[in-house]
């Protein structure tokens, strides 16, 4: 994208307030709208994301599964996921292809760990996060264009290697507020240079966090999901069960900083976000809050959430982990205790707490994908 370009694309008004998908002037778009903004020169025509109107379609959405572990079980082994898409492109491909016959309608980008905090973790060299997020974004395009169906496209930003809590400066717990947004910036631009149809700002172990990169990614106009991982904790007086990250935030503490404006200049960024909900449950110490368990009651807490808040305008995600991980005293091999069986069972009831966009994270497989879709398809 040129630099005219992209100013227009972040300086229109009705981009920040509105789930309309940028198409510079120069661009042809697939379907037009009047934009009666004077924010660019000849800026009169904009593309609505396509995925904005599948996400007006009340049919659940299946979503991919687990995506380190495929690459894993494909002999790519690598100190960052993320670098896959350099070296091993080919098997990337195949990943996105086989959830895609497995009948996800969502693949998410191998951008999960591409930020330059987690590259510089990883001593990953001259690697650039720009270049891996739209190498990441070809990769995926490639096996949605190969589909027989409509295919989107999520832009992953992931967690970044630490705690989130500091103003400035770098803490003994974290990193600067000001090196996470440079980081998820580098990476949003450049997937929404790419093409993809939404950010997925997910795994967040911090509500601050995900409201940093929200505040990043809602200027490029695309629809946003967020994603929060909890863990199972209970009130010791009352006994209730309370889903929390590990910064302590649960369901109705996030919707209330991401309201807050604390990390946006003051903007609620519930406006900008579509989708709202969990996944992983990496942290979980319970099988029984494990799994299809845990997104379950994730999903139940959410919900109660925003309905205490008045807000009925979100759609809810869940892709959780295939349960607890185990590893096999033999061969030293990590495993999942839900196998496709046993988390499509759950898929109904899931499914009844109102959770829209459905997957898998962690241990998940395209078998376990490949299940769900029966489930949806009876």
């Amino acid at each position: 994208m040129d630099s005219d370009a992209r100013a227009w694309n972040r300086s229109c008004p009705r981009l920040i307030t509105s789930n309309w998908r940028r198409t510079p002037p120069s661009s042809t778009p697939s379907s037009t709208a009047v934009c009666s903004s004077p924010c660019f020169p000849n800026c009169n025509e904009v593309a609505l994301s396509r995925f904005a109107a599948r996400l007006q379609d009340d049919r659940p959405l299946l979503f991919d599964g687990g995506f380190g572990t495929q690459l894993f079980a494909r002999g790519v082994e690598l100190p960052n996921s993320a670098l896959a898409n350099r070296s091993h492109p080919e098997a990337v491909v195949d990943v996105h292809r086989a959830y895609v016959t497995a009948g996800a309608e969502v693949i998410e980008t191998n951008t999960f760990v591409a930020s330059p905090l987690h590259l510089e973790m990883a001593d990953a060299g001259d690697a650039s996060p720009e270049q891996l997020a739209v190498l990441a974004t070809e990769h995926a395009r490639r096996a949605a264009e190969a589909a027989d169906r409509e295919i989107y496209i999520a832009g992953a930003l992931g967690p970044s290697p630490g705690a989130i809590e500091a103003d400035a400066g770098d803490t003994d717990f974290g990193i600067a507020d000001a090196k996470v947004r440079d980081a998820h910036e580098r990476i949003a631009t450049s997937l929404a240079d790419a093409g993809v149809d939404f950010f997925l700002v997910e795994t967040m172990f911090s509500a601050r966090e995900a409201a940093i990169a929200v505040d990043v990614a809602r200027h490029f106009g695309l629809p946003i999901c967020v994603s929060l991982t909890y863990k199972f904790t209970q009130d010791r007086k009352t006994k209730q069960i309370q889903y929390k990250t590990d910064w302590g935030h649960g369901p109705p503490d996030a919707i209330d900083i991401l309201a807050s404006g604390a990390h946006s200049d003051g903007v609620d960024l519930l406006p900008s976000i579509r989708m709202l909900g969990l996944n992983c449950g990496a942290e979980a110490s319970r099988e029984d809050h494990s799994g299809m368990a845990y997104a379950i009651e994730g999903t139940r807490q959410t919900s109660e959430a925003l309905a205490q808040r008045g807000l009925d305008g979100l759609r809810l995600a869940a892709y959780p982990n295939a349960g607890l991980p185990k590893m096999d005293r033999q061969t030293k091999e990590t495993y999942y205790l839900q196998d496709p069986d046993q988390m499509s069972a759950e898929l109904p009831a899931l499914l009844a707490t109102g959770a829209w966009m459905v997957g898998g994270c962690c241990g998940t497989t395209p078998e376990h994908i490949g299940a769900f879709r029966a489930v949806f398809d009876a």
